[in-house]
């Protein structure tokens, strides 16, 4: 069985929760460390803590990552000698060269990189520094994990120094008993009945950080007159906007729903919307324009017309997948204008578009789990790989192929 040391930036998020069940399903032992988060409640009670962090605190989580190093032989004493640690994130890949050495330095480091920091992509001296830090610290690194593939054209190719082969892992939906089926559980309002009575709802769920976003939401809505509504769910970044929470309510056709568990509530919480707001200006014109969200996958299992802006690896995915709706400027005019025809009758074709994609486009089965696992126990007595970068495409991996 292949033993992994997973070091994750944060224990409280689901992302991290979804990986942990995704090694396990495929056949792994996996141990996991890292930083909490507030008062969440870590993804799993039988966790090693090596501290306590503050979102958006980059420096104070400097101070925690010296701090752990320091701690980690002790922290580490008395789990098994691991055959792979994946590291998620820049910090934690600091502690993975770390926990290498105290185990002999024999495991295989895999870096794990779902997002680029805006800290990565500044031309001055701290964003010179950051990236030479990665450089050095991704020397050993035998495999780098990302999730679009703007960020390997766009970062890790032209401006990331670091030599490893690449395996594309996008943001699905985990469902490690497969897609028994391709239903849509998301309903168009009922024909012939005035929008006023039953309005279109935009679903905009998961980590909700983009302060942009929201007021164009707002402003669009009031510009329809409640022809739309806005739905919010998820996780407010209270470090972006701390008055989120009297922002929505003071918006008539808006309104926040709280936290879900994913993937258990995905269906229920898509139902309840026609569109999913694929958008995120947090990181304009570099990481939120490079990323594939997780809500564009679990938006479209379920049936959700994806609405993503003009210039993005988003709609470019979704203009090839030929679904969805593309906002060409960034205004709430711009939406109203993108929205302003729709008809029962267009969602529906729309609606239908999506549910003529493969499920397995957007969801992540025990056969991928198994892949991925055989992925990395492949990694085992190998040496760090020099030489370009080179994807290793998570479409062979579905397969079930050895890449």
């Amino acid at each position: 069985m292949l033993d992994i040391l997973y070091l994750a930036h944060d224990v409280t998020d689901p992302a991290i929760a979804r990986r942990l069940l995704a090694l396990k399903t495929g056949g792994a032992r996996v141990t996991l460390a890292g930083f909490r988060r507030g008062d969440a409640r870590p993804v799993d009670s039988d966790f090693i803590e090596l501290g306590l962090t503050r979102d958006g605190r980059f420096g104070q989580r400097i101070a925690v990552v010296a701090m752990a190093t320091a701690a980690l032989r002790r922290k580490l004493r008395g789990i098994p000698a691991p055959d792979v640690i994946l590291a998620r994130n820049l910090e934690m890949l600091a502690l993975a060269n770390r926990a290498n050495a105290i185990f002999g330095g024999r495991a295989a480091i895999v870096y794990e990189c779902l997002d680029i920091h805006r800290l990565l992509l500044r031309r001055d001296a701290a964003g010179h520094a950051l990236r030479a830090a990665e450089q050095y610290l991704g020397r050993n690194v035998r495999l780098l994990i990302t999730s679009s593939p703007a960020f390997i054209e766009n970062y890790f190719k032209p401006v990331s120094r670091l030599e490893a082969p690449v395996m594309l892992l996008e943001n699905k939906v985990f469902e490690p008993e497969g897609v028994p089926n391709a239903s849509m559980r998301a309903l168009p309002p009922r024909p012939g009945e005035s929008f006023r009575g039953e309005p279109f709802r935009i679903g905009w769920f998961g980590a909700l950080r983009c302060r942009k976003s929201l007021q164009l939401l707002a402003k669009f809505t009031r510009l329809m007159e409640g022809r739309y509504e806005i739905v919010l769910r998820g996780r407010p970044a209270y470090s972006e906007f701390p008055d989120f929470d009297t922002f929505v309510e003071n918006e008539p056709f808006m309104s926040f729903h709280g936290p879900y568990r994913n993937p258990d509530d995905l269906a229920d919480i898509y139902s309840e919307v026609q569109f999913s707001w694929s958008i995120d200006f947090f990181e304009e014109g570099e990481n939120s324009s490079w990323l594939l969200p997780n809500r564009l996958y679990e938006g479209c299992r379920y049936g959700a017309v994806p609405i993503a802006m003009a210039g993005t690896e988003t709609a470019r995915f979704i203009r090839e997948k030929q679904i969805g709706l593309v906002l060409e400027r960034d205004d709430g005019e711009a939406l109203a204008g993108l929205m302003a025809d729709m008809t029962p009758a267009l969602y529906q074709a729309a609606r239908d578009r999506v549910a003529r994609v493969d499920p397995g486009t957007w969801t992540f089965g025990r056969t991928d789990c198994e892949a991925l696992v055989s992925r990395l126990a492949a990694l085992r007595g190998s040496v760090p790989t020099t030489g370009s970068i080179h994807a290793i495409s998570q479409t062979t991996l579905s397969k079930g192929e050895q890449p």
